[in-house]
C-alpha cells in the first residue's frame, strides 16, 4: 500500500486561498454538514461542491463520513491551528542556499 504525504503548509495555504473554500472552511467551523446542505448555503452545483471538498479533504482540513447515502464533512481545526506557526516556520527559517550567497548582485 502507497503511503500518501501529509499536506504541507503550503498545500494548506493553496486550499484556503479559493473563496469558495474559505467560506466552507467558515460554515464547517460551525458544525458538520451534508454535501446538499453546503449546496442550499453556497447556491452551488453539487459537483462543484463535492469538487471544492475534495481540495479541502487533500489538504487535510475536513474528513468526512458516509452515512447513507450522505457524505457528512466536518472540519479538522487541528491544521488551522498549527497554521501560523507552520507559516512562520516555513518563511523564517535560513535556507542554506540563500544564506550561503556571499556575493550581492548589487
Amino acid at each position: 500500500m502507497m503511503t500518501v504525504p501529509a499536506p504541507t503548509t503550503h498545500d494548506v495555504l493553496k486550499a484556503l486561498a479559493s473563496d469558495v473554500r474559505f467560506e466552507m472552511v467558515r460554515i464547517l467551523a460551525h458544525g458538520e454538514h451534508c454535501v446538499c446542505d453546503l449546496e442550499g448555503i453556497l447556491l452551488l452545483p453539487q459537483s462543484k461542491v463535492s469538487y471544492h471538498l475534495a481540495a479541502l479533504k487533500e489538504a487535510g482540513l475536513v474528513s468526512s463520513e458516509q452515512r447513507g447515502k450522505n457524505s457528512y464533512y466536518r472540519l479538522e481545526r487541528g491544521p488551522l491551528y498549527s497554521l501560523g506557526s507552520d507559516l512562520l516556520q516555513a518563511l523564517l527559517t535560513p535556507d542554506p542556499v540563500l544564506t550561503q550567497r556571499i556575493n550581492s548582485v548589487c
